[in-house]
């Protein structure tokens, strides 16, 4: 089946299984890399409890876009 065809194939499918589709080809582009996922996954988990102790200061999104559009853009 070449390429066009089984693009045709899919877009006659209903949503449900089209999105099955989009999510099956996405999750083949981006494989998880397990490695950094455990590692990332320790590192949230550290950031989440400085915080909840008061060892860190959450800033509030609207300054830190401000901050980085006033870098950016000047």
């Amino acid at each position: 089946m070449k390429t066009k065809e089984l693009i045709e194939e899919i877009m006659s499918l209903p949503v449900e299984d089209r999105v099955l589709v989009a999510d099956s080809v996405l999750r083949s582009l981006n494989t998880p890399e397990t490695g950094i996922d455990k590692k990332w996954t320790k590192e949230t988990r550290k950031r989440l409890e400085d915080l909840r102790y008061g060892k860190i200061k959450a800033i509030p999104g609207d300054e830190v876009f401000d901050k980085i559009n006033k870098r950016f853009n000047d």
